[in-house]
This record gives C-alpha cells, structure tokens and sequence, in this order.
C-alpha cells in the first residue's frame, strides 16, 4: 500500500503561515498590554508557535493506520525517562497499544541572535538524542522496536541567517562543510550529521521569512533535510508500526 502523504506541502504552508501569526499576536497583545519582551522574546513566549506541524505530524499517523494511536501533545503527558536526568519533556509523542512509536522535537529560531541560539540547538538536539538512546539501550522503553526519533525546525529565512558565518579555532583547523557556511546551512549540516549518525530518524530545516504571514512560503536546503523526506520517513515508520501491531 502506498504512503500516504497528507498533502504536506498544503499543511505545512499552513502551518509556516499561522507560526508567524501567532508571534505577531503575541507581539501585538503584549504591546498592548504594554507588557513587551525584551527583543523578539514577544513572539517566543508566545509558548505553541509550532502547533499546526503537531497537526501535520497527527494526520500522517492516522492516514498510515494508526487511527487508534495515542498522540500526546499536552505537557502533563509528554515526559520520557533518560539515562543521564530522569525525564526528558518531549514536544510530541506517539504511543500505540504501549509501545513507544514515535518521539519528536519542533524547534524555531528567528533574529536576530542566531549565533548564540544555534549553538545552543546543536548541544541540546544531540544531547536528548544521546540520552534518549542510552535510555532506550538500558530498557528504558521495555523491550521494544526503536521508535521513530525526528528532529524539525524552522528558522527565519533573513540576511542574519543568509550571511556568511566568522569563526575562529586557532589550534586545529575547522571540518572543511563549516568554511563559508551561514546559519541557514549550518542547521543543514546539523540535521544531515544527526541523521548520518543514528541521532534522528529523520530531521528536517524549513527557512521562511517573516512575510511568509501572508502565504505561508518556506524553502527547503538540501534533499536529505527536505520536510518531504522528513514526512515520507516518518509515514513509512507509521505504517510499518500498523502491520507489526496491526
């Protein structure tokens, strides 16, 4: 049976549309209230910015044959046990008959501080992707099939993120994919690394400017970083899990 694809590039233009809504939103209540955030915290404390890619993520599940599925968007239901810390809050989790199916993390980044807040992205994907794991390696998640482990983000499409990167290292020389590299393709790399190393399943960089409040456009950097291949992996997980468990 073929996958099902959900018209993803429909819902994902949809959800890239209503991101930037909702920081503008946000925004526009705190300067209303005159409570602002410092910077562009305004449209991060916003706090489900990335809520409408949930909405993808679910239809894929239920049109891959998991209609029955438990999918756990809500913070009391989305810890699971590490290796390293006790619990680790995911953003989205897929249970089906107590299986452990899927555990994802929905990420963006918008200017202007790029620098700091890429690096910090980078500790924080590879660290959970460790722990979770380890965690899995020692039974964490009884004795099961591995789960799908995905990895998305969406970063503002701006000159900050377009622009070549400086770095220094003067003791030993820099991986030659670094030289050259803006924000934007650093996250590639990032996500081609992640999947190259076993880390994630799949793990996908959308770039989008902010006009995209208006259609909801995005960019993809690379193919193996596509949210196509990031949507057809996971399908292919889901239903895979469906004729396992049936």
């Amino acid at each position: 049976m073929a996958l099902d694809m959900v018209d993803y590039d429909v819902k994902v233009r949809t959800a890239v549309q209503a991101f930037w809504r909702n920081r503008e939103a946000a925004r526009q209540r705190q300067a209303k209230s005159g409570n602002v955030d410092q910077g562009e915290r305004s449209g991060v404390t916003a706090g489900k910015n990335m809520e409408n890619f949930t909405a993808l993520i679910r239809d894929i599940v239920y049109a891959n044959g998991l209609s029955q599925a438990e999918i756990h968007q809500e913070r009391a239901v989305l810890s699971l046990p590490g290796f390293f810390r006790p619990t680790k809050l995911w953003d989205l989790i897929v249970m089906y008959k107590g299986e452990l199916v899927a555990a994802i993390e929905l990420k963006s980044q918008v200017g202007p501080s790029f620098g700091n807040n890429f690096n910090n992205r980078t500790e924080e994907a590879i660290g959970t992707a460790h722990d979770f794991w380890t965690a899995y390696r020692e039974g964490a998640f009884g004795e099961q099939i591995r789960p799908f482990v995905g990895w998305l983000i969406l970063v503002e499409d701006a000159p900050g993120s377009r622009s070549l990167v400086q770095y220094t290292s003067p003791h030993f020389p820099v991986f030659s994919e670094f030289k050259n590299a803006s924000y934007l393709k650093r996250y590639d790399i990032l996500c081609q690394k992640l999947v190259k190393e076993q880390l994630y399943t799949a793990a996908s960089v959308i770039a989008s400017p902010r006009e995209a409040i208006d259609n909801g456009d995005y960019i993809l950097i690379s193919d193996m970083t596509d949210i196509k291949t990031f949507v057809s992996s996971f399908a292919g997980h889901i239903a895979a899990t469906a004729a396992r468990l049936g």
